[in-house]
């Protein structure tokens, strides 16, 4: 089965695992995302399947060149669209669901979702800058210090850190484990904390990482 779906972040939580240590976890509502369109290689260049997260309980709905693409799936409008690329999307047929039942203790995913917004921060906070001396008249604590050439090259590199818009921005964490899967609810209990805050939407997606290798013993 598919291992990926769309979530919401709802909480972080704990729990003990199999050695008896409590493990931070974090609670994912995903699912279940209706398939609204497949995608193949002959028609569209490569293969993967769209689907919806959250039904849109607007009063007005969505606008109409959104709405006529639901309606030709012959699936209620949703909020989150997303694709997931797949080798054999022909598997799958539209208005299917996916769900968490995709995924089993024990695998790994990558969690993607848009950072918590913290404004705008200074180099010590965003860079993990050192900053000055905190002795009495310094004048110099958290300040960038200076960031220019001298007469070559003239300029400032690229990428240099300075103060400026911190957080807001998407995420991935990766190879995450998954600890338990509740079907019933549609939830997700991952080990580890992902991005966002509570109520943020997420995707969750089997891992691009090898897997690590056991401890020696």
């Amino acid at each position: 089965m598919l291992k990926a779906i769309i979530g919401k972040k709802i909480r972080m939580t704990q729990a003990f695992g199999q050695d008896g240590r409590v493990v931070a976890l974090t609670a994912i509502q995903a699912g279940p995302c209706p398939i609204v369109q497949i995608k193949t290689p002959d028609r569209d260049g490569y293969g993967a399947i769209q689907v919806g997260y959250e039904p849109d309980r607007r009063t007005r709905g969505p606008k109409q060149p959104i709405a006529g693409h639901f309606q030709k799936a012959g699936v209620k409008p949703h909020r989150i669209l997303r694709e997931f690329r797949l080798d054999s999307p022909e598997e799958y047929q539209i208005g299917q669901n996916v769900t968490v039942a995709g995924f089993e203790p024990g695998d790994r995913v990558d969690v993607s979702g848009i950072s918590k917004g913290r404004g705008f921060a200074g180099v010590v906070t965003k860079h993990n800058f050192r900053g000055g001396r905190d002795t009495h008249g310094s004048m110099f604590h958290r300040a960038p210090g200076s960031i220019g050439a001298s007469s070559w090259p003239s300029r400032v590199f690229k990428g240099h850190g300075l103060p400026g818009h911190l957080g807001a921005k998407k995420t991935t964490v990766q190879s995450l484990e998954v600890h338990q899967v509740d079907a019933e609810n549609h939830i997700l209990y991952v080990r580890g904390a992902v991005p966002g805050p509570s109520g943020g939407i997420v995707v969750v997606r089997a891992t691009t990482k090898s897997q690590p290798r056991p401890k020696a013993k």
